[in-house]
């Protein structure tokens, strides 16, 4: 009677373990394509924050050319007021402000998206770019006005 008491429980753990074997794999696989599933949605949806990221800085940035553009076109209409002594140097510096403000229109609109990282790099660069092209026309404007 022992005999078949441990035998009959010996085949029930038996059919139980294969049987948990086999429905264990399936549900592992069904929680894997879930889960690649849900990284993948995850995936997408910073792909298209960081894209809308960079359309919304490219923006921002035009707004702020056009208006270094236009100060830059305010300083060469005050040039007949600055003495004849710094037109040259005043002219020189008009000069490299047209020459940065498109270096970095060119920047802003070459720019390849190519990973978050290097954007984050590259924004933090721009910006700093931009800053001290603004502090630099800022600078020229005051120093032309001291001359009026």
């Amino acid at each position: 009677m022992k005999k078949i008491v441990s035998t009959l429980t010996a085949s029930a753990f038996i059919v139980g373990v294969i049987l948990t074997a086999c429905t264990t794999p399936a549900k592992k696989v069904e929680n894997a394509e879930n889960n690649v599933a849900q990284a993948n949605s995850d995936l997408d949806k910073a792909n298209q924050e960081y894209l809308t990221d960079i359309e919304k800085y490219r923006k921002e940035t035009a707004e702020k050319v056009s208006a270094n553009e236009g100060s830059i076109a305010e300083l060469k209409a005050r040039r007949d007021y600055v003495k004849n002594e710094v037109k040259d140097d005043y002219d020189k510096q008009i000069a490299e402000l047209e020459r940065k403000d498109k270096e970095m229109k060119r920047k802003i609109n070459d720019y390849k998206a190519e990973g978050k990282e290097k954007w984050e790099s590259f924004k933090v660069d721009f910006t700093k770019g931009m800053d001290d092209l603004g502090k630099s026309i800022k600078d020229l404007m005051a120093s032309s006005k001291k001359q009026d």
